[in-house]
């Protein structure tokens, strides 16, 4: 296996390097976005038109190419494996469809008491649970793909059945019940299927295909060393280029409004955080291991933007506020959660090492590193 164990660490040393400077990449993707809406002003009316059936075609484009290396690194015949861990699953369900929406909900009416249309655009974000770039911080973070994917693929299917539900709960039933103000709203289902197929659906396809063709004619050993090294790197530049659109997209409304932006963020930050040390705290109690945790974690964490954007804007309008907080959703959410996957790898020191990860540690030789000050984006 020396050969195998050489492969392995070079491309381990190679994503370091990458990681080490995320941030500094992060940062110049959204630099970028915000100038390039500053000196092109048609620019952000030009990729906005760009859209089939509200799906904005330029965000579609970067995430599709920021998913599918995630999605192709899964070992699907592993992840039978997920499903029989009750616990796993229960505690994803509990998190992300009964305590974050009601967390999201306090927390707009803590501090969006008073604009009505940013509190409802907050609670319709807190309803979209996460079924795309949650992949990329789990890799990142050394998480269990196989249980992202799997967690994904249940969120995906609870997002059919329970969004308009738990809507028209969190909305109108929810605040009468409270004495509080109500919003009347109809959540299109068609809105949301397309959201799942898109972002869900289409690379997961493409990653399941890709896999068990190249294994069937190529075997493992060359897909997983030779392949997907080669893939990887293109699930960064996926991500820079959504956090580049996103940013061209919607720069001057963060420029022309820092107040509400800045009202909007607040919440957000508070339950991206919350959400992300409360789920690690359970994982860890409930012993389901460092990586498993991490992807319960993101999971509960992240939220599907996307489908929020396209829900605000296709019930209120682009120019409302619902709109304005679904926007500043992924604003937030990219820069919090990789700094979130930065204090994922630091916790690992408190998770008793995994029978996989002793394999690798082994497998790396003689080349170890601490369990403690792993930085990898795959484990």
């Amino acid at each position: 296996m020396p050969e195998q164990a050489a492969v392995q660490h070079k491309a381990r040393a190679t994503l370091n390097t990458t990681n080490k400077l995320l941030p500094v990449w992060i940062l110049l993707a959204v630099a970028a976005g915000i100038l390039l809406g500053q000196v092109a002003p048609g620019l952000g009316p030009a990729l906005e038109s760009m859209h089939v059936a509200g799906v904005s075609i330029p965000i579609a484009i970067g995430l599709l190419v920021m998913m599918y290396p995630v999605l192709a690194k899964v070992r699907y015949t592993e992840t039978t494996n997920v499903l029989t861990d009750k616990r796993l699953l229960v505690l994803s369900l509990v998190l992300n469809w009964l305590v974050a929406p009601a967390f999201m909900f306090v927390l707009a009416w803590v501090f969006l008491a008073d604009q009505p249309e940013y509190r409802t655009g907050l609670i319709i974000v807190g309803l979209a649970r996460c079924i795309a770039m949650v992949l990329i911080w789990n890799d990142l973070a050394c998480g269990d793909s196989e249980a992202a994917a799997v967690l994904v693929a249940i969120n995906s299917v609870f997002q059919l059945v329970a969004f308009g539900a738990l809507g028209w709960f969190y909305l109108q039933v929810l605040p009468g019940w409270l004495g509080l103000a109500t919003t009347q709203v109809d959540f299109s289902l068609a809105s949301i299927t397309l959201s799942v197929l898109v972002f869900l659906g289409l690379p997961l396809v493409a990653g399941v295909a890709t896999r068990f063709a190249a294994e069937r004619t190529r075997g493992r050993a060359w897909y997983e060393q030779s392949f997907l090294p080669k893939l990887a790197p293109w699930a960064l530049y996926g991500l820079l280029f959504t956090i580049v659109a996103l940013f061209a997209l919607q720069g001057d409304r963060i420029v022309a409004q820092p107040i509400e932006v800045a009202r909007i963020a607040v919440p957000l930050l508070v339950y991206f955080t919350v959400m992300f040390f409360v789920s690690m705290a359970i994982g860890r109690v409930a012993g389901l291991g460092y990586e498993r945790t991490t992807a319960l974690a993101f999971t509960a964490a992240g939220n599907n933007f996307e489908l929020a954007i396209a829900v605000a804007i296709g019930t209120f309008g682009a120019a409302s506020g619902q709109a304005l907080a679904g926007i500043v959703g992924p604003l937030i959410e990219v820069p919090i959660l990789i700094g979130l996957v930065y204090v994922a790898l630091w916790a690992r020191r408190f998770f008793a090492p995994s029978a996989t990860q002793l394999h690798q540690d082994r497998t790396w030789a003689p080349h170890p590193a601490p369990h403690a000050s792993q930085k990898g984006t795959t484990s």
